[in-house]
């Protein structure tokens, strides 16, 4: 195996502590006089433990050792990779060296471990190439990185030659590119001890289209319009969604998600403490194949916080313009984000003026940065009592209508008024105490 990584010309760069590489040292190392039979087993082990690590997070089941390099291929950063989410493979000499790498790679898929088991005593690898996975939520592993490696994997171990690996993985960087961004669909951010900024994929995403937030046709009519159109590469706007707590707002950015993955859209989601790694995420994200919407839920600002205007640099005013696959959706109760005092008036040039003091057109000029704002008002009383009983039907809830009624209106009472989360609530409510029920 080590002869064969040796070969890697594209996909050569595993990095130094790779599974890859280091059980390829394991076998090299084995077929020393001199090996230390304990040491390679301890070290077989941890590779071992490793794969099974990843296999956990990401779901993989029955060949673990073609999940693994299914994963490599579709996470390795180089070039050839770079070139083909861009603008798909095309005739030039880097495809030659391509079709060595990917038949490289089928000889590893099918790589006989049974000699290497055989000088150490153990059978670990056989194990994990027959593989049967204890089911699991999919909350509890990455559902899209499984989907997708699965699905590859199932490609890749059957073609006969690299160059029909060759045609499986260049349209597969054509379709979804390379890296995580191929293969999740939302993301936060970390910065880590190091100082570099991490993209972590989120694995629980849920699973809501637009279709099931009822009510708010044309809001959601809005909102669909122009993410479409950012898809499109045509002029869009950064959005924000204002209104009343539990109506929707980020459920319907959500959604988006889910709606538009396969066109090539990701979420980042970010947090007002994060606002200062704005620059640095646009940058990462500037010269990839997707169009990406950042995240900001629950947008405010309390008097005395200025995170607010490194929100107002990125989104426009900034030195460097916006790039053009990047757009920022916000939620908010507040339709001018930044909170106002009657102080704010207090640096107006004369008494009396008309002119709004420049205090307060600091602050609402944020909001303006925005080009689209859509509000999501609470449901009038008949409104969301038909959202409860759409609701109630649509989860099988064989209650009367009368008597629904009067249970939602008590339930309004005691959970914050008319909305569409307290109807949610209240059909989850009463499924619950149906379930419980002998």
């Amino acid at each position: 195996m080590y002869k064969l990584i040796s070969r890697l010309l594209l996909f050569g760069e595993l990095g130094a502590d790779s599974i890859l590489r280091n059980v390829a040292n394991i076998i090299r190392d084995s077929e020393s006089e001199n090996a230390d039979k304990d040491e390679l087993v301890q070290r077989s082990f941890r590779e071992v433990k490793h794969i099974l690590d990843l296999s956990t997070d990401c779901g993989f089941d029955e060949d673990l050792w073609q999940c693994y390099l299914t994963y490599i291929l579709m996470t390795n950063e180089n070039s050839f990779t770079k070139t083909c989410e861009r603008v798909g493979s095309r005739d030039g000499s880097v495809n030659y060296f391509a079709v060595k790498d990917f038949e490289i790679f089928k000889e590893l898929m099918h790589y006989d471990f049974s000699a290497l088991e055989e000088r150490l005593g153990i059978d670990c690898f056989t194990k994990i190439c027959s593989y049967k996975a204890i089911p699991k939520r999919d909350r509890l592993y990455n559902h899209d990185i499984s989907t997708q490696v699965r699905g590859l994997r199932d490609k890749l171990c059957k073609a006969e030659s690299g160059q029909k690996i060759f045609d499986i993985v260049t349209d597969y960087y054509a379709k979804y590119g390379y890296g995580l961004f191929a293969m999740s669909r939302a993301f936060r951010i970390n910065r880590s001890e190091g100082g570099r900024l991490d993209f972590l994929p989120i694995s629980n995403v849920d699973n809501v289209m637009l279709s099931d937030l009822l009510g708010y046709e044309e809001q959601k009519k809005e909102l669909r319009d122009n993410t479409l159109a950012f898809l499109n590469g045509k002029k869009a706007n950064n959005v924000l969604l204002y209104g009343d707590a539990g109506t929707g707002k980020s459920t319907s950015v959500k959604a988006l998600i889910n709606e538009y993955y396969d066109m090539g859209l990701r979420m980042i989601e970010i947090y007002k403490h994060q606002f200062g790694d704005l620059s640095e995420v646009i940058g990462s994200i500037k010269n990839r194949n997707y169009r990406f919407i950042i995240f900001i839920d629950d947008l405010s600002f309390e008097e005395n916080e200025v995170e607010y205007k490194f929100l107002k640099a990125v989104i426009e005013g900034g030195v460097e313009t916006r790039p053009e696959n990047v757009l920022i959706y916000a939620t908010s109760n507040r339709r001018h984000l930044v909170k106002e005092t009657w102080k704010d008036r207090n640096d107006m040039e004369h008494e009396g003026d008309i002119h709004r003091s420049d205090t307060i057109e600091e602050k609402t000029s944020l909001a303006a940065r925005f080009g689209v704002s859509i509000n999501y008002n609470a449901p009038t009383p008949k409104q969301y009592h038909e959202i409860v009983k759409a609701l109630a039907e649509r989860n099988g809830l064989k209650i009367d209508e009368a008597k629904l009624k009067t249970i939602a209106n008590s339930w309004e009472i005691r959970h914050g008024g008319f909305s569409g989360r307290a109807a949610q609530q209240l059909v989850q409510y009463l499924e619950s105490k149906q379930d419980s029920e002998p």
